[in-house]
């Protein structure tokens, strides 16, 4: 195991990994701080723990979509996961907006 030092939306991290996967694992970080900071910069969701949920529902709808013609998103055009992805946004922000308030 080896461990690289990377910042995601500006927090230092210490990720472990197996030798020889560092680059995989700093594409991934990059990867995840691009999607984060988007969703931070729309202005929209508040909280690092909300802006990670989100972006990590956008990166694993773009994975279901991208998977074998047997995934469960297989039949659907990525335009429609799109749409459904979005729509569990305004879910999600709908559902944790009374907590707000709470902070």
């Amino acid at each position: 195991m080896t461990t690289i030092d990377v910042n995601i939306m500006g927090q230092p991290y210490r990720l472990a990994c197996k030798e020889g996967e560092e680059l995989a694992l700093k594409r991934a970080v990059a990867l995840l701080d691009e999607r984060m900071g988007a969703i931070r910069d729309v202005g929209k969701v508040k909280g690092t723990d909300r802006i990670a949920v989100m972006a990590a529902l956008g990166i694993a709808a773009d994975y279901l979509a991208s998977r074998s013609a047997d995934g469960p998103f297989a039949d659907m055009p990525l335009a429609e996961v799109r749409e459904k992805i979005i729509a569990m946004h305004s879910q999600l922000d709908a559902a944790l907006a009374p907590q707000e308030r709470l902070f």
